[in-house]
């Protein structure tokens, strides 16, 4: 059977880092999803925070935007 989560049950293994570096910047939820709306992505607020507590899929056109947005490549991003 294909099992779609990370080890410890999370759906996206870089949600944790990306609340870590939200909070480093000091932004706020809603700022970041608008920073990705600017991308001509749909996320909100309630998006930003089930990607950072591991219950939502992060697609590969959202880890480029928030790679950019964090100005580090999609590789540190899901390290």
């Amino acid at each position: 059977m294909f099992i779609n989560k990370s080890e410890d049950g999370l759906n996206n293994i870089c949600g944790r880092k990306i609340a870590t570096l939200r909070k480093e910047l000091n932004i706020s939820q809603r700022i970041l999803a608008d920073r990705l709306q600017l991308f001509g992505l749909d996320v909100d607020k309630n998006a930003i925070q089930r990607i950072e507590c591991g219950k939502r899929f992060v697609t590969d056109i959202e880890l480029v935007a928030i790679s950019k947005i964090f100005d580090m490549s999609v590789d540190e991003l899901l390290k």
